[in-house]
């Protein structure tokens, strides 16, 4: 089961779930990846917005009704998550494990569900988080201490060449996995052993500007030319 979360009411990117990506409103692009994915059987959308629920409902998602105090600035994931998971269960259809995908992640698409489902059953993980490869590395990086530059991990680390460092990832938030009672009982999607979901950089872009939305477009143009 897929459970995207898409409020109306965004403040960076006004009404950005809704906005239009080479023609397509952009959560359309994590519903159509979760439908056609052969490892899914439903897909429900979690919003407090009429007009995400309409576009959901037309492109063959589920919807449930979020609430008010659940769709602000300060709300977190993982609330609305567990709003998600206690409707579920009051109809008697709490899945055993579920896969959160963000509608702020258009690049990534069906391939990537079925291969991180693959991956992930083929080990002995709890859940799993995509991932790409750090762009800068946290080991050359600061602190503010007094208004000095402190090293982040120790001067030692700021001169040395990046690949004799350890390999670092950031998430990308285009996937989550998890066993769904062990999210109701750590309320966090990182649930050990993690599997790491390795993405490239040109698919894990995350919408959050209006510069995000251009790139996206560039790389989708980009991916219909090389078709």
């Amino acid at each position: 089961m897929v459970l995207i979360t898409a409020r109306g009411a965004s403040k960076g990117l006004p009404r950005k779930n809704l906005r239009l990506l080479s023609g397509k409103p952009l959560i359309a692009y994590s519903i159509e990846a979760a439908l056609g994915a052969e490892g899914v059987g439903r897909c429900i959308v979690s919003t407090e917005d009429p007009e995400i629920k309409e576009v959901s409902l037309t492109l063959g998602a589920e919807v449930i009704d979020r609430p008010d105090e659940l769709a602000t600035d300060r709300a977190l994931s993982r609330d609305v998550i567990r709003h998600i998971i206690e409707q579920l269960a009051a109809s008697g259809d709490m899945p055993y494990r579920f896969m959160l995908l963000q509608p702020t992640s258009p690049l990534r698409n069906s391939f990537h569900i079925d291969a991180c489902l693959a991956d992930f059953f083929a080990g002995s993980y709890r859940s799993a988080i995509s991932v790409t490869e750090a762009e800068h590395h946290p080991y050359k990086e600061f602190r503010s201490e007094a208004g000095q530059l402190v090293p982040l991990f120790g001067i030692e680390y700021l001169d040395r060449p990046r690949q004799t460092l350890p390999e670092v990832f950031r998430q990308n938030g285009a996937i989550y996995l998890t066993e769904t009672s062990c999210f109701l009982e750590q309320a966090s999607f990182f649930i050990p052993p993690v599997m790491p979901f390795l993405m490239r950089a040109d698919e894990s872009i995350d919408i959050d500007t209006e510069q995000d939305l251009l790139v996206a477009e560039m790389l989708l143009e980009m991916r219909r030319r090389i078709a």
